[in-house]
């Protein structure tokens, strides 16, 4: 079984939700354990949150008011990227052929208001890569958890 969708979404807060309740609604249908589906849409929620807020110059009226999400159910793995248009993140110390975080996620205070999406997207995923597109600019959060199914989910990987 092999599901595949991408969003190309309007940096707008209302574009939030949409993303998070096609993916809930994609792996309702496929019959992905509920715990799996919901902790994968928290991720989702939060990486979609972070371009919104600092993924480009939304008052160009081009494709910086944007971003995209794609999302990749295949065999036992769900794959979730969303890309940006923005400033992308700040330069670090590069390590050929490495994922790697371009600047160390500090702590952050369970109440904070703000600064803690990459760091629940760490906790929630099972694999995660946070890096700039190369050329072109922006940022790039990609992460993977591996799925659980329900019993007698209609499309369950074999």
């Amino acid at each position: 079984m092999s599901i595949w969708w991408s969003l190309h979404l309007r940096r707008e807060a209302a574009s939030v939700p949409l993303a998070r309740r096609l993916l809930l609604g994609t792996m309702e249908t496929a019959g992905v354990d509920p715990d799996i589906s919901y902790d994968l849409s928290v991720a989702l929620s939060e990486a979609c949150a972070n371009a919104v807020e600092h993924g480009g110059d939304a008052g160009h009226g081009d494709s910086r008011g944007a971003y995209r999400v794609t999302a990749y159910l295949d065999g036992e793995k769900c794959r979730i990227e969303v890309a940006d248009s923005g400033p992308g993140f700040p330069a670090g110390p590069a390590v050929p052929d490495t994922p790697r975080r371009p600047v160390p996620v500090a702590a952050v205070p369970y109440d904070a208001e703000s600064g803690r999406g990459l760091s629940l997207i760490e906790e929630l995923a099972d694999h995660v890569t946070i890096g700039n597109k190369p050329g072109r600019g922006g940022a790039v959060v990609s992460f993977d958890k591996i799925l659980k199914w329900q019993k007698g989910a209609p499309l369950m990987a074999v």
